[in-house]
């Protein structure tokens, strides 16, 4: 058996030290990491690691796709895979940012006290790439999923994003912009499901607002710098009952998060034929949940 070799792809300038470690701690025998990646380099890439093996032994490399900018990740994931020539590739994990391992820990926290299919859910500060990523994954099973933002345009750019991912087989989410108290109550009235995703140390839903909305049964609050951006909620709660509510802290679910992490990257090793996006590390998550 040839040694497990990960080749990190960072669009940042240096590679993030944390994918680095939580790759040995997952099993990756030898560690490649290269940083300012440009789509345009990924194709050498991908010919270097699938080149130097027999086809027999290409499940023992994968290629690991992080850095700051999710959308610079999916620009090199997508050149990945269109780079393999027949059977020649390798396994690919795309988690810029983290977004992927968060969004699917969040909404298995969630599934784990509600079925989603026909709840309504919001997320707050949704318009960056954890958030859309949660809103795809909520709509894939079968909820309905609002992106809150205070400015209405990027609240709107974030919606189309997400309905173009999903496709038109799945009810796309719908932007809701929101300023006031008013409009938070008005936007909360009828809502199941509330994820807080918005920047660090940002409240986004104070207490009062949170125990006026009656229908809230699972609260997510993905900000672990205070101020929570759940008043009320501490980062390592986990499905504690709070005002009629299950809530989930930052901490609690990157655990389970850091537990998804590393078994994606196990599983890449297991054949060369794995692409992990986010609906494919949500369902690799689902047995670990508990």
């Amino acid at each position: 058996m040839k040694a497990k070799l990960l080749v990190q792809l960072d669009s940042d300038a240096a590679p993030s030290l944390f994918d680095r470690i939580v790759a040995v701690d997952a099993g990756a025998e030898r560690l490649f990491s290269y940083g300012g990646v440009k789509p345009e380099q990924v194709q050498d890439f991908v010919h270097g690691a699938i080149f130097t093996r027999g086809q027999e032994d290409l499940s023992s490399t994968a290629i690991f796709v992080g850095g700051s900018d999710v959308s610079a990740g999916e620009e090199i994931l997508s050149r990945a895979q269109k780079a393999f020539i027949g059977k020649l590739r390798i396994s690919l994990m795309l988690d810029s940012g983290g977004a992927n391992t968060t969004a699917a820990a969040a909404v298995l926290s969630i599934e784990s006290r509600l079925e989603l299919k026909g709840k309504r859910a919001i997320i707050l500060g949704g318009t960056g790439p954890v958030g859309m990523r949660v809103a795809r994954l909520l709509l894939r099973r079968g909820a309905e999923a609002r992106i809150g933002s205070r400015i209405r345009e990027r609240a709107a750019t974030a919606c189309a994003a997400v309905a173009a991912q999903v496709g038109s087989s799945v009810p796309p989410p719908t932007a809701w912009p929101w300023r006031t108290d008013a409009d938070m109550a008005a936007g909360l009235d009828g809502v199941e499901v509330v994820v807080s995703a918005g920047g660090a140390g940002v409240t986004l839903l104070t207490a009062a607002a949170r125990q006026a909305a009656k229908s809230i049964k699972v609260a997510v609050d993905l900000n672990a710098v205070p101020p929570a951006g759940i008043e009320g909620v501490e980062p390592m709660d986990k499905a504690r009952a709070l005002d009629g509510a299950d809530v989930y802290g930052a901490l609690a679910v990157g655990g389970l998060k850091m537990k998804i992490h590393k078994a994606a990257i196990a599983r890449l090793f297991e054949s060369n034929e794995h692409v992990l996006d986010a609906e494919e590390i949500l369902e690799l998550g689902r047995s670990l949940a508990g």
